[in-house]
């Protein structure tokens, strides 16, 4: 084996070398790069997940309401149609005397 042989195979070993850590080493930085982006995006589907829950307890709350005043109402409306019956009987009875 020549001296210029044993050169270019330490050379070519250098490089492989080279190539193996520079790959290493941009594999590396690709895989923090990647968590930081799944990690911004978890966060904000996370947000958005709040923010929906929030808006569902505030419809329910409203909804809550909402049941409570037909309740009311219905209340109200049976009052009113008892009022109406005895007040359709009083006019009946009052044509009938005349």
């Amino acid at each position: 084996m020549s001296v210029e042989s044993a050169i270019l195979i330490i050379i070519s070993l250098f490089s492989l070398l080279f190539a193996l850590y520079s790959g290493s080493v941009s594999i590396k930085r690709s895989y923090k790069k990647d968590v930081s982006r799944e990690t911004s995006e978890l966060t904000m589907v996370i947000v958005k997940l709040e923010d929906i829950s929030a808006g569902i307890s505030e419809i329910k709350a409203d909804l809550s309401n909402v049941k409570g005043d037909v309740k009311e109402l219905t209340e109200r409306l049976i009052i009113a149609e008892e009022s109406v019956k005895l007040a359709h009987r009083r006019i009946d009875e009052l044509r009938t005397k005349e």
